[in-house]
């Protein structure tokens, strides 16, 4: 559904405002996206836009996960993206959704119309630089996850997973609370998006658990114990590149 004008939180006060596409903007640039914006919530579950739908809308994931998806021919479904918060649905000068895009947690976005989006980016040049460097972050993103596919254990696919969702959830640095993290897919859902099976996913995670690098609260929510051993399981090196 869509949250009332009068309820919407401002640019301002927004917890993405220094990250998404609006981030380099100065007070009058983001005046002109305040009146084209407006937000939607979903819950878990709700589809948000299948592929090839009219795309009306750009927007930015404000909070939650939402997954990117691909139905073949005979009716399987591959997973290939997920959007966390900050990151962008849609793509200037397409009229259509090329992906299936569905809620995974309750989520919230921050839409902007698309005909006058596209017509800010020959105005407001600090939104077509960040939108640039979201989609060479999105193209670098792509590649460590072909390095993930190909060449990558299990093992070594479920520590870069969990850890990519630790480092989403604290975007400034490793830091971690005392909070638990949480896990927005389901096992069968990670399962999907690694390229694994569900019984592999199971026992890896419960692997890490014996290990003592993962603590679970329950299937969803967990605790880093020990990040160093969880980041020595994922295969890379201090610099990010694969061991060998």
């Amino acid at each position: 559904m869509t949250v009332d004008l009068l309820t919407r939180p401002k640019c301002s006060e927004c917890p993405i405002r220094h990250r998404a596409v609006c981030s380099r903007c100065d007070a009058d640039e983001i005046e002109q996206l305040e009146q084209i914006k407006s937000y939607k919530t979903f819950a878990a579950g709700d589809p948000i836009l299948w592929r090839g739908d009219d795309l009306t809308y750009v927007a930015s994931v404000v909070k939650g996960v939402a997954t990117l998806s691909k139905t073949m021919e005979d009716g399987r479904i591959q997973m290939v993206g997920l959007l966390m918060p900050s990151d962008f649905i849609g793509r200037p000068d397409r009229k259509t959704i090329e992906f299936d895009v569905v809620a995974a947690t309750e989520l919230t976005l921050c839409c902007f119309q698309r005909v006058p989006f596209e017509k800010m980016l020959a105005t407001v040049p600090h939104v077509s630089q960040r939108l640039l460097e979201i989609a060479l972050d999105e193209l670098d993103a792509a590649r460590d996850w072909m390095l993930l596919l190909g060449r990558k254990t299990a093992r070594e696919k479920i520590a870069t997973f969990v850890e990519m969702m630790v480092r989403r959830q604290h975007i400034d640095g490793l830091g971690l609370n005392t909070e638990p993290l949480v896990l927005p897919l389901t096992r069968d859902e990670i399962s999907n998006y690694l390229g694994l099976t569900l019984e592999t996913v199971s026992r890896q995670l419960n692997a890490l658990k014996k290990e003592g690098v993962l603590q679970f609260v329950d299937r969803r929510r967990f605790e880093v114990v020990d990040m160093a051993a969880l980041h020595a399981a994922s295969g890379d090196d201090s610099d990010g590149g694969v061991l060998f």
